[in-house]
């Protein structure tokens, strides 16, 4: 069997279209197509339903594709470990981060190419959800999330810092000479936040809930640099990670402010999928996020 036709598989349940799963491979539609065919006269099963478009995949399809996704990602390890045997690791660490982990993504970088300068990095905003699935499917070598609200499963994780939320309201707004905030004051402001896809704000509100309070904000982003973006216009506050106030500019639009009493702080940090023999990729991840030095600012791991 041979793997190009496994990867044409991957590829089409994970895009969920012949077109784009065929540019992902590099090779025409019509290729992709035979390939397809051809692994499924060898299995002896049909994986794929289709009539002049793709469906989905058949309960043969979706039993087969974990095993498919493993077999590639074997066949990737075997040729790093023989590849990095006796030099650098070379090749691109895929990395899925969610947004609130964003400003340690610079940190884990340096970490990791101050190791393996000959390696690049790929980074994608993704949810905590999307990060464990992702993992799971051989899509992701490591990822930056939380690590213990829904913790994700079948894991090796490496804490890295404890996240403190900060109020950010735009100077003139009402907070200039304040040195704390209350909730009630907080929660009096139009506000922007999160959307309720994103674990941070299930956090926030499940702690808004065991004090009594629940937040209806006017906007809602995936992004943070969007929920400061509205901020710094005029109209909004927001509630964001003390990490991301390295962003904002000294002496500047925001006027920054930590809570009377803050929630308790969430542990974020590096996850890597556990099983055995683990990648050339994920060790050097594991490797760096331990050698990672914080800048002032972070709470302790």
């Amino acid at each position: 069997m041979q793997l190009r036709l496994l990867e044409y598989f991957v590829a089409l349940a994970r895009e969920g279209h012949f077109a784009r799963a065929a540019a992902s491979c590099n090779v025409t539609q019509p290729t992709l197509s035979a390939g397809l065919a051809a692994l499924e006269e060898q299995l002896g099963k049909r994986l794929v339903e289709r009539d002049r478009r793709y469906i989905g995949l058949t309960d043969e399809g979706r039993a087969a594709l974990p095993w498919a996704q493993q077999a590639i990602a074997m066949i990737d390890g075997l040729e790093q470990a023989a590849e990095t045997a006796r030099g650098p690791l070379h090749g691109a660490l895929r990395l899925g981060a969610i947004p609130a982990s964003m400003p340690m993504v610079g940190h884990f970088t340096r970490a990791l190419r101050a190791a393996n300068p000959e390696l690049t990095v790929s980074v994608r905003s993704l949810t905590s959800r999307e990060i464990e699935q992702a993992l799971g499917a051989f899509e992701l070598d490591a990822g930056l999330t939380y690590l213990d609200h829904e913790p994700p499963t079948q894991v090796i994780a490496v804490p890295l810092y404890a996240e403190r939320a900060v109020f950010v309201a735009r100077t003139g707004s009402g907070f200039d000479c304040h040195r704390t905030v209350a909730w009630p004051e907080v929660l009096a402001q139009p506000l922007c936040l999160l959307h309720e896809g994103m674990q941070n704000r299930r956090i926030f509100d499940a702690h808004l809930a065991a004090r009594g309070f629940a937040v209806h904000p006017g906007a809602t982003a995936d992004s943070y640099v969007a929920l400061l973006a509205m901020v710094e216009a005029g109209g909004f506050a927001t509630v964001v990670p003390k990490g991301y106030t390295a962003l904002i500019p000294t002496d500047s639009w925001a006027r920054v402010l930590p809570f009377a009493e803050p929630f308790p702080a969430s542990r974020v940090g590096l996850v890597v999928l556990d099983r055995r023999p683990s990648s050339q990729l994920a060790q050097a991840a594991l490797a760096a996020a331990n050698a990672i030095k914080l800048p002032r600012g972070y709470r302790e791991r």
